[in-house]
Formats: structure tokens, sequence, C-alpha cells
């Protein structure tokens, strides 16, 4: 991957792509790859670093979307299942199965009701036995036949689901589960994706700490948002992929019309050895009684994971877990597993995004759309490029709605397609094997051939997947260890730092490594991650002074962790 200074000198020599992207997220990221692949450049701007949006704030789920069949979205689900299906292959290193459990209290609640959600007769949600459930699961089970994966769907007993997990609610009747995946490192398949489409196609480029300001005539401001340097393009296409942040850039650009009525969804990570424990492997998937669908699953070692609430909010910047949600999420896990006793103690991390979803001015929020669409806009005398509004969107579709969207520039630049992105593999799923014991016999050749011990080889291919080799091969070459973080080296901070766009110390702890999200924080941590980071990116004492102190309050303020 480029050095950053390397990309802003060509913009500041105005050689840049004629198509502009604005959002560093995944939808945003995922055009990019996808046009790159066609060999059609684009440069890609973000205001913040790349996935510091709501694509860093999912519930990590790679899902086809069982709720919604609820609300008769059948092909989005049937899209979702198959992308699900390509992300287990195509990012094996980052995507995993993950077996899902729904417990119920009845057998026949909710029946005709489900029936008629799915032919769209109602879109509210309702309250679903086991009955509702099955016959829910045997469509899924049907529309992720295409590259399926893993196992079809099962009901179990109450008697059956407790000899598994014992700390279930006496008035659970019978679980039904089923098997989709997680991600555990989203931010870095973005990163990824942007590498590969780098290195695909030349010309095209990806700024992070870049934002795009108003246009006039044609004009688009772009200003670097660490030093306040600002450039002009001249675009022919603009792809407004800016999520949450849409209708700020189209009024920028001389729009009007709201698009996103966005929901803030917030989760915590929890430490919590004996509930990580009991959970295992699953995922329970629970209905509240306002009837919104939680989640929590087990994430490593003693790390649970919690969520997610669902409330309005047109800020795109509101990513305040709030006290209120704390207590909601502790609310509707008590009825599931009654004999949990969470406290506040037990947070290491908080996280929360509002959701682009398309605006819809009433109704509950579990009935928004959570489909993607794209919203084209004509030149204008005084605005003489195509734009095109990305609404919605989920993670898991990213791909299918990057090829749509790639679809619309390539029909406008009168060329066709020259492959699809469905059989490629992202970044360090490159050279993996597929299957978790070749994945175990690739890390116990890469520590042979590095004199690294498998544990940390082992370690490290869970991070990084094929891309492993480089940083084994870094700490071979310097063996030196931090004193207040272990599990990291100075090494491989250094090689994310030479070769990952880093410009801030965040950009480090919340993206490029999991540190944060596994409450690794304290401010030997920082100074020791930042003393790396100031050696390799040329920071002086005062420089790394504010970087420690400007993330210390980021990491204490926004995601609760205790730092002192």
């Amino acid at each position: 991957m480029r050095m950053r200074d390397e990309m802003l000198a060509r913009l500041r020599a105005g050689d840049v792509p004629d198509i502009l992207i604005v959002g560093g997220g995944i939808n945003g990221v995922g055009v990019f790859r996808d046009l790159a692949a066609q060999g059609v450049p684009a440069l890609l701007v973000e205001a913040g670093d790349f996935s510091s949006g709501t694509s860093a704030a999912p519930s990590r789920l790679i899902h086809g979307g069982l709720r919604y069949l609820e609300t008769g979205e059948a092909a989005l689900v049937r899209e979702s299942l198959t992308e699900r299906n390509l992300l287990l292959r195509n990012a094996c290193h980052v995507v995993h199965p993950l077996a899902c459990w729904v417990p119920l209290r009845s057998w026949l609640a909710g029946t005709l009701g489900a029936g008629a959600r799915l032919l769209r007769l109602t879109r509210t949600p309702g309250r679903k036995g086991a009955v509702a459930v099955k016959l829910g699961l045997m469509l899924y089970d049907a529309f992720g036949r295409t590259h399926q994966t893993m196992p079809d769907h099962r009901l179990l007993t109450a008697g059956q689901a407790r000899r598994e997990l014992g700390g279930l609610a006496p008035d659970i009747r019978a679980v039904a589960e089923y098997y989709d995946a997680r991600i555990s490192h989203p931010e870095r398949l973005v990163m990824e994706l942007v590498a590969d489409a780098e290195e695909d196609c030349e010309p095209a480029l990806a700024l992070n700490h870049v934002s795009a300001g108003r246009q006039t005539q044609g004009r688009v401001t772009l200003t670097d948002q660490l030093t306040g340097e600002t450039f002009t393009v001249t675009p022919k296409i603009l792809i407004n992929a800016a999520g949450a942040w849409v209708d700020e850039v189209q009024a920028g650009l001389g729009f009007n019309e709201r698009l996103i009525g966005g929901t803030r969804g917030s989760h915590l990570v929890l430490r919590h050895a004996q509930l990580a424990e009991d959970l295992g492997n699953r995922m329970l998937y629970f209905e509240t009684d306002d009837h919104r669908a939680c989640l929590i699953y087990r994430l490593s070692g003693d790390r649970v994971l919690l969520g997610t609430t669902d409330i309005r909010s047109d800020d795109p910047g509101d990513k305040l877990c709030t006290e209120a949600e704390i207590d909601y999420l502790f609310a509707v896990l008590r009825p599931i597993l009654p004999g949990v006793r969470l406290s506040r103690s037990d947070i290491v991390f908080a996280f929360a995004g509002v959701r682009p979803l398309p605006r819809m001015k009433a109704g509950a929020t579990g009935a928004i759309s959570r489909d993607h669409r794209i919203d084209e806009f004509a030149p204008t005398a005084d605005r003489p490029f195509v734009t095109l509004a990305l609404v919605g969107g989920k993670w898991t579709t990213y791909r299918a709605f990057a090829e749509k969207v790639s679809g619309r520039v390539l029909a406008r630049l009168g060329l066709g397609r020259r492959q699809s992105t469905a059989g490629i593999a992202i970044g360090g799923a490159r050279g993996l094997p597929f299957d978790a014991a070749g994945r175990a016999a690739w890390a116990r050749n890469l520590a042979q051939e590095t004199g690294l011990q498998p544990a940390r080889c082992a370690t490290l291919v869970d991070r990084y997947g094929s891309r492993a080799r480089a940083v084994a091969e870094a700490e071979a070459a310097d063996p030196a260890r931090f004193d207040a973080l272990p599990d990291y080296s100075p090494a491989e901070i250094g090689l994310i730092c030479a070769t990952e766009r880093v410009a801030r110390l965040d950009d480090i702890l919340l993206r490029r490594t999991l540190m944060g999200f596994e409450g690794h924080a304290s401010r030997a941590i920082l100074r020791e991650v930042g003393t790396v980071a100031a050696r390799s990116l040329g920071w002086d004492a005062a420089r790394l002074a504010a970087e420690i102190e400007r993330t210390a309050t980021l990491l204490r303020e926004r995601h609760r962790m205790s730092i002192a």
C-alpha cells in the first residue's frame, strides 16, 4: 500500500481519476474495489479514518438477516445469504461460522402474523413461536443453498437445549438452531479491500482524513483534516457513499432532499468468564418484550458481545452508548439468562453508530428496510457531473451493492464488466487454506520458516491471514516486545504504521488492531504504541503527547474505557 504523502502529492498535481467516491466505509470501499477490478480507477476520500463511522459499529455478524423475513424482504435475505457464503470463503481469515440459538417461549404464537409479514400485509414486528420460526428457517435454508458452507437448521426441545446451556430461563419451550457467521475484524477487511484495489489498478487512490466540501461549477473542494490543506477536483461521476453522512454531503453538492433516517445501535463488550464459558461457540439471538431482536455471543477468552439498541437519530455523529441503553441491554438479557448478573464494572468497551437507513417518518424502527438503493441525480448547468447517492445497505451485502453501483458507472462510461468479485479472495485470505485444520498447518509451517513460536504464528494468522508472513518476518528480525502489551509487538505495529496509511494513534488502537475492542488500553500501552508510531511516522515529542491525550480522551469518553 502506498504512503499517504505520495498520494497527497498526486492530489496536488491533479493526477487523479474522474470518478470521486466520498466515504471510506464498507460501501464506498466496496465500490472502489469493484471498479478497480474492472480496470476503472477512482479517487476515494474519507473525512475520518477508513471504516471509522458506521462500518466500525456493527454487531460483527455476516448474516442473512433472519428477521428481515418478518418485514417481507425475502429478496434481501436471499442476497444476504449468498453473500454470507461467499465471504466465508473469500475472507476465511476474519469471517467464521457461528451457531445461532433462538430461544422460544411458545410453539404456535405469531404464526398467522408471521405469514402476514412475509406477504408484506404488515411490517410491524410481533411475537413468534416455534412453528413460525421453523417455517422461516426452512425458507432461510433454501435461500442459503448457493455456495452453501454450513449445516441446515434444527429444532431443539427445552431439555436438549438445557443440557448444553443450563442457564436458559425456565419458560423457554424450545430452541431453534441455525448457522450464520461473524467477522472478527471488520475494519481490517476494509483496509485489505483498499490495498487489493490499489494493487489491481495503479491509478486508483484512497485517502483517509480528507473531507469533501462544497462544489462550485463542477469543482469539488477537498480538505486534508490533518493539515488544513485544500484541493479541488473536477469529477465526471461522484458517488456519495458517506453512510449516515449522506445528507450532509448532498447538501454540500446543492441538494435539499433528505435521504437518510438513521437509527443508533449500541453494543457492549463485557469481561465475564462464566458467561463466556456457558455460551461457548454459540450466539443467543432473542426477542425482547418490545419485539426487537438482541444478541449475545462470545468473542474470545472471557470477552462477550451484547447488543443492540435501535433508537432513531438524525445526528450521524451520535456515537455514544447512553446509560439508558446499558440498562436496556442488561434488562433484556435477564429474561433469557436469569442467573447472569451484569454490572457496569464488566464493561471493557462500548461502541455505537448510526445506521444509514432510508428515511421513514413513522413506524417501528425494526420495520425500516435494511435493503440498499441507488439514487441517481443527472448533471445540471451548475453541477455538471452525475451524482449517485448510496442509501442503506448492510455489511453482509456490501459486495453485491458495490457491483450494482459499479454497473451504473460502467454503463455511463460505455464499458463492460471484466470480472465479478464474487470469486476473488480478499487480502489475507489469498493463499490461505479455507479449513481450520489447513490454516493451523499453515501457521506451523510459518513458525518453522521464521523461528517464531507456533502459538505466536497461530495468533498472527488469526489476525492477518496469509499476510501474517510479513509480520512474522518483521518480528524475527526484531524480537523486541512491549512491556505493557505482550500480545502485540513493536515490529508488528511498526509494519502497520509503514504500510497501512496510519495518521493518528487511534487509527492503530481502534481499527488497524483490536486493542481497544479487546479492552487493552492504559497510559502505558498508549505510550508504548505511540512511541513506535512516532518513530515510524516522524512525530515529535509534542505531537506524540497530543496523540496520547487525544486517544485517551476518545477511549474514555466514547468507549467507556478506564484510562486515568
